[in-house]
């Protein structure tokens, strides 16, 4: 069932891809430096600054974005 939900969003060649791939060390990095503002991440990984919102982060992963505001939304009620 979980895998029939990320087919319908459009997400599951975001969990199913293996060779998308990451670098440990980086995202260590980049959990270490971030914050979230007004729905704008920030992070700092290799002396490079990061910055996107859900959807840049949508475009750049190639997965929808919209709904996002849902599921990090502080009241669940809608779900």
């Amino acid at each position: 069932m979980f895998l029939d939900k990320l087919k319908a969003q459009g997400w599951l060649d975001l969990f199913a891809n293996t060779q998308r791939g990451c670098a440990i060390l980086d995202l260590a990095e980049f959990y270490v430096n971030y914050e979230v503002t007004d729905g704008v991440v920030t992070s700092m990984v290799n002396e490079k600054q990061l910055r996107f919102n859900a959807k840049e982060l949508g475009k750049i992963l190639g997965i929808p974005s919209e709904g996002f505001g849902v599921y990090v939304a502080r009241t669940k009620q809608c779900l």
